[in-house]
């Protein structure tokens, strides 16, 4: 048995370390608990714009592809730099960010990649304008206009062989196997039927340079004045010129099944290879304005097209990149004000 005596002293010595633990707790050297700064909502994107290369800086000087973007809609606004991207993306308070994410294939995917799996962003309702500049073949297009795609076909997946190689007259192209599901995509009828709806009457802006240059060519449509359209978008690394190379993209666009070429551009399938895994691509829409044709007319060759003498340039740039904002502003500025109706998917017209 335990004596009293014992006991008093044991009691004794559990109250004094219990008070020497109240110290402890409430002593100003005691470590105290920081709390940990909620890290920021992301934001939620609802329209995404994509262009490919600025020329200098985004507004003030020399419009490229992304500087009437970015004076519309995100003048002022802080950088947000992403790990891996090209550049950083801007975004406005209404849900439209964009950014450049860099020109050809793997250049602009790698950006996009980026982006979408940076945690600032919500892109789960997002939609998609790939803006840029771009060729058209003489025979579907002219300087200045503005085309949405209905498909975007990949270009360079496939075999290929010189043409005294094979039969005259005969393709120089087959698809390669384990390709089909990233040679082609086809573009949201629905959604491209909005963007017709709301920007095929656009005023386009054109030259004097650019109306002069058409007149090269005997094609009625290298003639006509700026206008909006769709079509096919080809997307290629090899930037390529000649009668004979725009054959070949018209050939391939068929043999997928897709509409007539009428864009060829660098970099369109590539990022909807990106944005369709992760989100699928109901939402992605293809913008390109033509700067030159894919071909000279029929009193130059192809090589003389490539390196034209100072002066003998399509003119039309600056009318070009212009008007692809001037379109594609109307498809953003509507899905924006419409958000309610856009938000779950592409509403019925």
């Amino acid at each position: 048995m335990i004596s009293t005596l014992a006991l008093l002293r044991r009691l004794l010595a559990l109250s004094a370390a219990a008070a020497l633990a109240g110290c402890a707790a409430t002593s100003p050297m005691a470590p105290v608990a920081t709390p940990v700064a909620a890290a920021p909502a992301p934001v939620q994107v609802k329209v995404f714009v994509a262009a490919m290369f600025e020329i200098g800086q985004n507004t003030g000087d020399r419009a490229g592809e992304f500087q009437h973007w970015y004076e519309r809609y995100w003048k002022g606004a802080a950088p947000i730099q992403v790990p891996g991207a090209l550049g950083p993306v801007y975004c406005n308070a209404d849900g439209v960010c964009g950014a450049v994410l860099g020109m050809g294939k793997v250049n602009s995917s790698a950006s996009m990649q980026a982006i979408l799996q940076n945690p600032r962003f919500d892109f789960s309702k997002a939609y998609y304008v790939l803006s840029g500049v771009a060729g058209t073949p003489p025979s579907r297009g002219t300087i200045g206009e503005v085309n949405w795609a209905t498909w975007l076909v990949d270009y360079d997946l496939g075999h290929r062989w010189a043409p005294e190689e094979g039969k005259p007259g005969a393709p120089t192209f087959m698809p390669r196997k384990g390709y089909e599901e990233y040679r082609r995509f086809q573009i949201n009828p629905a959604l491209v039927g909005w963007a017709m709806k709301l920007s095929a009457d656009t005023p386009l802006k054109d030259s004097e340079s650019a109306r002069t240059y058409r007149m090269r060519y005997p094609d009625a449509a290298a003639r006509r004045a700026p206008f909006v359209g769709t079509g096919t978008h080809m997307t290629g690394d090899t930037f390529f010129h000649g009668p004979g190379m725009s054959r070949q993209a018209q050939y391939i666009a068929r043999l997928y099944g897709a509409d007539d070429y009428v864009i060829t551009e660098m970099e369109a399938a590539a990022i909807t290879l990106v944005i369709k895994r992760s989100h699928g691509t109901d939402r992605v829409m293809s913008l390109r304005g033509a700067v030159n044709f894919d071909q000279g007319n029929p009193k130059e060759t192809t090589l003389e097209h490539l390196d034209p003498a100072p002066g003998q340039t399509a003119g039309g740039f600056a009318e070009t990149v212009e008007n692809i904002e001037l379109v594609g502003s109307r498809m953003v500025d509507h899905i924006v004000g419409h958000w309610p109706q856009w938000q779950g998917g592409v509403p019925a017209r």
